[in-house]
């Protein structure tokens, strides 16, 4: 007796699977009708104007046009790189994006830890209220508080005098520059950063808790064994996100720190492509280097996606 056997050729596979994906979308007509406004915005927004990064490989010429310009291929890196500042704006900038990263990042999740452990509901809510609300402050604002507030006449030099020391012009030179970029950008973001850790933390099953107050385990030990664990997929998702922007800081707020006494000192990529490229007129420059700061973030998300991929392939995005 002869078994029959049903053949399948190559191309009725593709067919089904064609139609398959068709009768999946008609079936979630509703969910794609949803989609097809933002990924029109996004597409036009997006994606259409990233040819735009050919003229970073062009001797650009408006009345030309970015596809009728003349092509230098890698002229203007090589100028960039050629550029006696080069090198200290580099460091300036990984100076910057590290030293940011390194004292941001833990914030939200501090905060996150502790107002998971206040008991008050009416406490936990009015600190999470307040902590969000610097989020909501122009950065512009923030700038100008900071440049009042380090005046010879501003706040934190009464402060100071209250403590016998002497006032000092906080925002001549760059003694305090620092200072001032991350201690706003903690104030700013630590409420708002923790949000997302404390969606995590509020899933976590309020068991766990129970076992470990049987096994007589203190509150570090509950944060060590229980709250941690449990936050532990979003804070390694943020720290690989966030490593490509070491390069990329908030642009806004170290221009408006700038000033005559500080200018040269505290100029960063991103502040010496707006120079460039709006300030000077080389957009073909500017894109060029904005261009090479992009793709080495891009190395950067991937170099530590892998790191972490070594150590807990659980935990890495991808």
């Amino acid at each position: 007796m002869t078994e029959a056997h049903t053949r399948t050729y190559p191309g009725i596979a593709k067919k089904n699977r064609f139609l398959g994906f068709f009768r999946l979308l008609w079936k979630q007509r509703t969910l794609v009708a949803l989609c097809v406004l933002p990924m029109t915005l996004l597409f036009i927004f997006s994606y259409g104007p990233m040819y735009g990064v050919l003229i970073g490989f062009k001797n650009y010429l408006p009345g030309f046009g970015i596809l009728s310009s003349p092509w230098v291929g890698f002229k203007h890196l090589q100028e960039f790189f050629g550029n006696v500042n080069c090198l200290k704006i580099i460091l300036q900038t990984v100076k910057v994006g590290v030293f940011a990263l390194i004292f941001t990042y833990p914030m939200p999740i501090i905060l996150a830890l502790s107002l998971n452990e206040v008991a008050s509901k009416w406490l936990k809510r009015g600190v999470q209220s307040i902590s969000y609300l610097p989020h909501f402050i122009s950065v512009v604002v923030i700038c100008t508080m900071l440049n009042e507030f380090g005046s010879l006449n501003g706040l934190f030099n009464d402060i100071r005098k209250l403590f016998g020391a002497q006032a000092v012009n906080m925002n001549e030179g760059t003694r305090y520059f620092m200072l001032f970029y991350i201690g706003s950008a903690i104030w700013q973001g630590a409420g708002w950063g923790s949000i997302i850790y404390l969606s995590a933390l509020s899933n976590v099953d309020t068991s766990l808790y129970d076992v470990a107050n049987i096994d007589g385990a203190n509150r570090f030990q509950k944060i060590r064994h229980v709250a941690l664990p449990a936050i532990l997929p979003t804070t390694t998702m943020v720290l690989i996100l966030n490593s490509g922007n070491i390069l990329s800081q908030d642009f806004t707020k170290i221009l408006l720190l700038q000033n005559n006494t500080n200018r040269t000192d505290l100029d960063v990529i991103s502040t010496y492509v707006y120079t460039q490229g709006l300030t000077m007129g080389r957009f073909d420059y500017a894109t060029a280097v904005n261009l090479m700061v992009a793709l080495v973030s891009l190395i950067l998300v991937l170099t530590t996606n892998t790191i972490v991929r070594a150590i807990d392939p659980e935990q890495s995005i991808w």
